[in-house]
């Protein structure tokens, strides 16, 4: 956690300052973040995100260690108490629905990584109508997507050399790279590679434990270059097993490269130090990586089909009509949308209009393709426009779609709700729905500011019915 929260809130990044942090001198009280009641505060994951960026990038809490401290002294400032921040909340509202990330046991800090930015993708869908710097009428990007990247794969078949190219299914925001050992070098002298303040300290550490050297044996590590590891990332590699519909489904090996389908405007990078020994137990690689300060990524863009290049033929797919279907059809050719999944979609913040205006794109019930056409189209001036009304003498396929609705609400939010709130019954959600305009995260909201009122508003609500 400590790695993580340092690289992403402490200043490194402006995006992020500026949604969650502020600057030096500057009133933390005006944020927008911290204009909620004090009890919903040490839950919400968007004010202690906020709290804790701006303890780390105001000056206000703690102030940046002296010149002359050095991490290594123990009587240090960097151990004095004063210099330090502790985010206890932060940690509980984060890691309390997690098996590992509630306790205090060390953990992966790239699977802490990627499960906080779940957490934050879903505070800002929900709260999106909170964060700093959104413009009228639109939602704010998530942070996630300063990271985020997709890649391709080249796929060559054994049998016939064609080649299929294939865009990975959902978005990345870590490039995971693996340590080719095979690539490691151990120079002879690492005499010309010390720049002058490390020959001093070194110089300074050899005299002070120059009886302790004697009598042990030091251990040559290895280096691998960073351009060794990203060769390897991307280069040829085997893969046995596929089946190749063009070829009547037969079975044949191919030869697999990856390159970016696009670059992140950040770029995160983990390296994999760990590797299965011989019996079969993690084993962590003793091994230097040597980074450049400027890296050339270029040469690992995709750049699709090359001219002479014979692909695969497209495979059909029964549902690809569903697949396309166009958002503007008539009613009778859209497809029936799911209202669990919309459901699920209404759950994150979004508008009733713009949810199954996504369902219907990718075929009514697919939660995560949706979710992907809502990242692409969510700033498109008509997301959150009513699709076109089903006409009353229709047949089935109409009045299926009118039957979901029931004075206005959707029975699939309604049940989503109820499930996900658990002390709510239909009736009281039904009436947070109608008094938000059929917002989910609005409702919920509602639901727990007006639960002293809730039994007169349902009277109101069935009189006025």
């Amino acid at each position: 956690m400590n790695s993580v929260l340092q690289l992403l809130l402490s200043n490194t990044i402006p995006e992020l300052t500026s949604r969650y942090g502020t600057f030096p001198k500057a009133d933390i009280t005006t944020h927008p973040l911290f204009k909620l009641p004090p009890s919903d505060a040490p839950n919400d994951v968007l004010c202690q995100t906020a709290k804790l960026s701006c303890a780390l990038t105001s000056g206000a809490f703690v102030g940046p260690l002296p010149p002359s401290a050095t991490v290594t002294d123990a009587a240090s400032p960097s151990t004095d108490p004063k210099y330090r921040i502790a985010p206890r909340m932060f940690k509980h509202v984060i890691g309390k629905d997690h098996v590992d990330f509630r306790t205090g046991q060390q953990q992966d800090a790239a699977q802490y990584l990627q499960y906080l930015f779940e957490k934050l993708d879903r505070a800002e869908l929900a709260g999106s109508s909170r964060l700093p710097n959104k413009e009228a009428g639109t939602s704010p990007p998530l942070s996630s997507n300063l990271f985020a990247f997709q890649t391709t794969s080249r796929l060559v078949c054994s049998a016939d050399n064609k080649i299929k190219y294939q865009n990975s299914s959902a978005a990345e925001t870590l490039l995971s790279l693996r340590i080719p050992m095979d690539a490691a070098v151990v120079s002879d002298s690492t005499e010309n590679a010390d720049t002058p303040e490390q020959k001093l300290q070194k110089s300074e550490k050899e005299q002070t434990t120059a009886t302790a050297k004697s009598k042990e044996t030091v251990e040559v590590v290895p280096t691998v270059t960073f351009q060794n590891c990203l060769d390897s990332w991307s280069g040829n590699t085997a893969i046995d097993g596929l089946r190749w519909p063009h070829l009547q489904n037969e079975t044949h090996s191919a030869l697999q490269t990856l390159s970016f389908t696009n670059f992140p405007r950040y770029l995160i990078v983990q390296m994999q130090r760990y590797e299965l020994g011989a019996d079969w137990t993690p084993k962590k690689l003793e091994v230097n990586i040597d980074m450049p300060e400027h890296i050339d990524l270029n040469g690992f863009k995709s750049s699709g089909p090359l001219d002479g290049e014979i692909l695969v033929p497209e495979e059909e797919e029964p549902s690809s009509s569903s697949n396309t279907t166009p958002v503007d059809a008539p009613p009778s050719q859209q497809p029936v949308i799911d209202e669990g999944a919309l459901g699920q979609l209404m759950d994150m913040g979004f508008s009733m209009n713009g949810c199954k205006r996504a369902l219907v794109k990718v075929g009514g019930s697919d939660v995560e393709a949706a979710m992907n056409w809502i990242f692409e189209h969510n700033m498109d001036p008509d997301f959150n426009d009513p699709l076109p009304e089903a006409d009353s003498s229709s047949g089935g396929g109409g009045g299926g779609a009118a039957a979901s609705l029931e004075d206005g609400v959707d029975e699939g939010v309604v049940m989503s709700l109820v499930d996900t709130l658990g002390c709510f019954t239909v009736d009281q959600v039904k009436a947070a729905l109608k008094a938000t305009d059929g917002a989910a995260d609005r409702a919920a909201d509602w639901l727990f500011s007006h639960m002293v009122s809730l039994t007169h508003y349902l009277i109101f609500l069935c009189v006025a019915i």
